[in-house]
């Protein structure tokens, strides 16, 4: 056996090279042992991809990323390609979407269905190492960093409104008025709180000795008029009524001087002509005084 060491010495070493190739590769993810299919796909923006990240289809781990070429000429120019189980056939409309994998900040790719309600097994399978459609996920933490910046932007925004506000307000004096302002009011408010003061020590004491007064004149009237007859006095007052009634009674019925001299047409008539007598002798006696007079001053009958 003149070989014999050599051989041995050849099969160990391969065996370690065998050894040191899959230890290498399980070390990566990756099981020689196991077939794959390969499929590709294009990005502006990987986010921190790298080779060896994981592929999932609904959070299973199916595969991984096996390559990353980057193409400065094209405007996608990151091509990665992937690798997963060979009895994983991908039906169409399938979609290779880089998302966060953890809170550490690693991506990796899942590899997403179309939602069309036909099960994956009835429709056409993607042929093998095809490109796939991509689309990017952003993960929580991005989403939260976007929120929390538009809010930050927005607070900056408010706050730099706000002192560009007092500073106007500053350039233009108006703090120093508002300030003066305010101590006027003060001022007109000690005054009135003296006078305040001033009136609850002297008005009002004075005021409510008056009140008591009127009361105590109320009281002494309302005693009074408990006192007062008023049964009596009422009585009389219906008597006076009823003569009042019976002396207009009398009236209407014609009878009785004043009566006659309402109703009695006749009288008023001759009061009437009477009046004009009278009214005609005065004027007469004005005209002609001597026509009245019989004698004159010194004796003598007039003619």
């Amino acid at each position: 056996m003149k070989y014999a060491r050599e051989i041995k010495v050849g099969l160990l070493a391969t065996v370690c090279l065998f050894l040191l190739f899959f230890g290498f590769n399980f070390l990566k993810g990756v099981n020689i042992f196991s077939p794959t299919n390969s499929y590709h796909g294009t990005y502006y923006h990987l986010h921190g991809l790298e080779e060896q990240a994981a592929v999932y289809i609904r959070g299973h781990k199916v595969g991984q990323v096996d390559e990353i070429h980057y193409d400065y000429t094209r405007d996608s120019a990151f091509t990665i390609d992937i690798s997963i189980r060979k009895d994983i056939d991908l039906p169409q409309g399938t979609q290779m979407a880089l998302i966060s994998d953890g809170l550490l900040g690693g991506m990796a790719i899942e590899l997403q269905f179309p939602d069309n309600g036909q099960s994956s097994i009835a429709q056409s399978s993607i042929e093998k190492g095809s490109f796939l459609p991509t689309t990017y996920v952003p993960g929580l933490m991005e989403s939260l960093q976007g929120e929390l910046i538009a809010k930050v932007s927005g607070v900056v925004e408010d706050v730099d409104s706000l002192v560009l506000d007092i500073q106007g307000q500053l350039a233009g004096n108006h703090i120093k008025s508002s300030l003066a302002n305010v101590d006027r009011v003060s001022n007109d408010l000690t005054y009135v709180s003296t006078d305040l003061k001033r009136l609850m020590n002297n008005q009002v004491p004075r005021i409510v000795n008056n009140a008591d007064t009127a009361v105590a004149n109320l009281n002494i009237v309302v005693a009074d008029i408990k006192k007062a007859d008023i049964k009596s006095t009422v009585g009389r007052v219906d008597k006076a009524v009823d003569n009042v009634n019976g002396l207009i009674t009398d009236v209407r019925s014609q009878e009785g001087t004043l009566g006659q001299l309402i109703y009695n047409k006749s009288l008023y008539n001759h009061i009437d002509a009477t009046v004009i007598s009278a009214d005609s002798l005065l004027t007469d006696l004005k005209a002609h005084p001597k026509r009245y007079v019989h004698f004159s001053v010194f004796g003598k009958k007039d003619k």
